[in-house]
């Protein structure tokens, strides 16, 4: 039996929102189907499955606010589901409480250590930096888990970001009648956002190279190639980068993967992260999986296809969290250079 948790969707995701499941207890899954949909402060986004098997229960229902690692619900492999005798899964009766994750053992909370109490993996790992007992915090988050908040309050560091103004809703509530404005969907995004491009600056050493590479004959080739070709399947220049890139991250494997538990890791893939602005602001940047063996028509279309489902919010767990670069292009507004 197997756990689905609730995923981290972004290094700045404590906790989501389980909008709807596309499963019920005894249907069949196999690893890429979409079995849920979760709301971020990125949007809702619909979350895949990583193994075959067969939905067994479902522990959390729809509506509630989990932190990230709590389990949403169980999943019987493939070889358990067809193992003789077994016959079809259970299906328990609705829960009316949310389970978060739990230790194996049983142990009140007092005697758990640092690496047991409930907590955000965002927050564990500010935890782990500051050097900060987790068991010694008292968690705001879902059900009392301890948040990226919490523990930067608790060692006296907390975010250098200002909190957001709130002098025009207790002017709005000073009227009789009136009543604060809610944030909009859009300004929790774009906060969200700031918030994490604000910890990676504090928190990532930064240095800057340029080059200029001369295009001429990549954009000579591009406008040849163009003209025989149906205006719907042209190429923009933004094909020949992303490609380019991909070539090279798959020549130089020491710059394409991930940082995990201090030691750099390698990926077996090139998924590119494309910066994509939104049409109500703000900018996020969700991976084209396999750049580097796509041809330059796929990798159009690939591009073509994120865009609109980023920006229509319809993107995939995947699309999140598989990045292992990422890319900005604005060569074609005019922009020499780019600077994170």
């Amino acid at each position: 039996m197997a756990d689905f948790l609730m995923p981290s969707l972004g290094a700045d995701m404590e906790a989501g929102t389980l909008v709807e499941w596309k499963v019920a207890p005894g249907q069949a899954v196999k690893r890429g189907d979409v079995v849920a949909v979760v709301d971020t402060d990125k949007g809702a986004i619909e979350v895949e499955i990583w193994e075959d098997g067969v939905v067994a229960e479902i522990l959390v229902p729809t509506g509630n606010k989990v932190p990230v690692g709590t389990v949403l619900a169980r999943v019987r492999g493939a070889a358990q589901a067809a193992a003789p005798g077994a016959g079809p899964p259970a299906v328990p009766a609705p829960r009316r409480e949310v389970e978060a994750p739990r230790p194996a053992a049983a142990a009140p909370p007092a005697a758990m250590g640092s690496g047991r109490a409930r907590a955000s993996p965002a927050a564990r790992a500010k935890a782990r930096e500051l050097g900060v007992d987790l068991s010694s915090v008292a968690g705001t988050g879902p059900d009392g888990a301890v948040t990226l908040g919490d523990v930067e309050a608790a060692a006296g560091k907390a975010a250098a970001a200002p909190a957001p103004a709130r002098a025009a809703p207790v002017a709005a509530a000073a009227v009789p009648g009136a009543a604060p404005a809610a944030p909009s969907a859009a300004a929790g995004m774009r906060q969200a956002i700031a918030a994490a491009m604000a910890r990676s600056k504090r928190e990532i050493p930064h240095y800057y190279l340029s080059l200029d590479v001369d295009l001429s004959r990549a954009l000579a080739w591009l406008a040849r190639e163009n003209e025989r070709r149906p205006v719907t399947e042209r190429l923009l220049p933004v094909a020949l980068l992303l490609k380019a890139v991909a070539r090279a991250a798959r020549e130089v494997p020491e710059m394409n993967g991930f940082f995990v538990d201090g030691a750099f890791r390698p990926a077996g893939s090139v998924h590119l992260g494309v910066a994509i602005s939104l049409r109500q602001g703000g900018l996020i940047a969700p991976a084209l999986h396999d750049v580097d063996r796509l041809d330059l028509s796929a990798v159009m279309r690939g591009l073509n296809d994120l865009v609109a489902r980023t920006r229509r919010g319809g993107l995939r767990s995947s699309e999140l969290s598989d990045g292992t670069l990422t890319v900005t292009s604005l060569g074609d507004m005019g922009v020499g250079e780019v600077y994170g």
